[in-house]
């Protein structure tokens, strides 16, 4: 049976790379087939673009910083608080768009994408978010 090699990342020195929504990602590991780790940020007072993931769900967990993230799947929208200890899902197809508060430290939030990201431009499909986004993306 073949494994899959073993990985040891450092947050510190993942590579930094801009998610379609316009956050700051680090990539950090990766299963095959199986999931993706990363470190979202967004800086005081940043608002994501809203989106759609097509093959991919997550689950959140905030880790510093503060602010509010929208979410809205068939039928149901809500606003919930981020604040360090919050963990959140984000389902297959839900439209979604994040913001930091502009008196918070950079929001951080550290995801698990199953399956893993790919690498196609058509993953995050553009939606009709609350907040008016301000990062380049």
């Amino acid at each position: 049976m073949d494994h899959p090699a073993f990985e040891t990342c450092s947050v510190e020195r993942a590579a930094v790379v801009r998610a379609p929504d316009g956050a700051t990602v680090r990539p950090l590991a990766a299963l095959a087939g199986q999931g993706s780790l990363a470190q979202f940020e967004l800086p005081p007072g940043g608002v994501s673009a809203a989106v759609s993931h097509a093959t991919v769900q997550e689950i959140w967990q905030v880790t510093q910083g503060t602010g509010r993230i929208w979410r809205r799947q068939d039928g149901r929208e809500e606003v919930t608080e981020l604040r360090p200890g919050t963990v959140l899902t984000v389902p297959l197809g839900t439209a979604f768009q994040f913001r930091a508060d502009p008196d918070s430290p950079p929001l951080q939030i550290t995801a698990v994408t199953m399956p893993p990201w790919p690498d196609d431009d058509a993953e995050a499909r553009p939606e009709q978010g609350p907040w008016t986004a301000n990062l380049a993306h």
